[in-house]
């Protein structure tokens, strides 16, 4: 805010504390402006009034000026408030997650991945086939080693399991362990298909000091947005 010099008037800032000119006032105010932007309109409030009522009369401020600094510092004010109001739906969100993440232990939950851990020389994995298509499938062991091939015929459908026996093709039964599957198609047109692999397994525990959250599924970490599906527990 700026005022008009004026040699005869003086223009104090405070009800107490006069200074010797009006250019005093306005570089106090624009101080104290910095305060305002913290929240403190009451402060910018009782300034601006103190100023108005020791304007020079031979030369009153612009009124128009007033509106325009008001109308500024309430978008201010506004645009803080909002920026507040969006930290709290951030952190709410972080809170909600963690609360979404901590009900899925001890589930079975179906998520995004091609490393299952083999069990019991038993380890499945769920393939997504969008069209009737010939499938090659390869496993390969921690070590990147292949460990199996084979070719399927798989007809259209969204979730085709797979179970793989750890019986290698040359008849080496394969220990339990981390196993990762590939798989690749053609239609009957020829044309490549894209084949997506899902993993099921036991949600052991969660990674809170994380964002988002992380799931530990058979010793490998998720996030929540790669969970597809969780499997209902069997009824006995």
């Amino acid at each position: 805010m700026t005022t008009t010099n004026a040699a005869t008037a003086p223009t104090p800032v405070s009800g107490t504390t006069p200074t010797s000119s009006s250019s005093s006032s306005s570089s106090s105010l624009g101080s104290s402006t910095g305060a305002t932007l913290a929240g403190n309109f009451q402060t910018f409030l009782t300034l601006l009034t103190t100023q108005l009522q020791n304007q020079n009369p031979l030369s009153p401020l612009d009124t128009n000026q007033f509106t325009q600094q008001l109308v500024q510092f309430a978008g201010v004010e506004q645009q803080l408030k909002t920026n507040d109001a969006l930290t709290q739906l951030v952190t709410l969100q972080k809170t909600t997650q963690a609360t979404q993440a901590l009900d899925f232990v001890g589930k079975t939950a179906l998520v995004d991945g091609s490393t299952a851990t083999m069990t019991k020389s038993s380890a499945t994995w769920h393939l997504n086939v969008p069209s009737d298509s010939t499938v090659d499938i390869t496993v390969a062991n921690s070590s990147g080693q292949t460990v199996f091939t084979g070719k399927y015929t798989a007809a259209t459908g969204s979730d085709i399991p797979f179970t793989w026996n750890g019986m290698g093709n040359d008849g080496t039964q394969w220990p339990d362990g981390k196993y990762t599957i590939s798989a690749t198609g053609k239609d009957i047109a020829n044309n490549n298909v894209g084949i997506a692999a899902q993993v099921q397994g036991v949600v052991s525990s969660v990674d809170l000091t994380q964002s988002p959250p992380l799931l530990t599924i058979d010793g490998n970490s998720y996030t929540l947005n790669q969970v597809k599906s969780i499997v209902a527990a069997s009824s006995n």
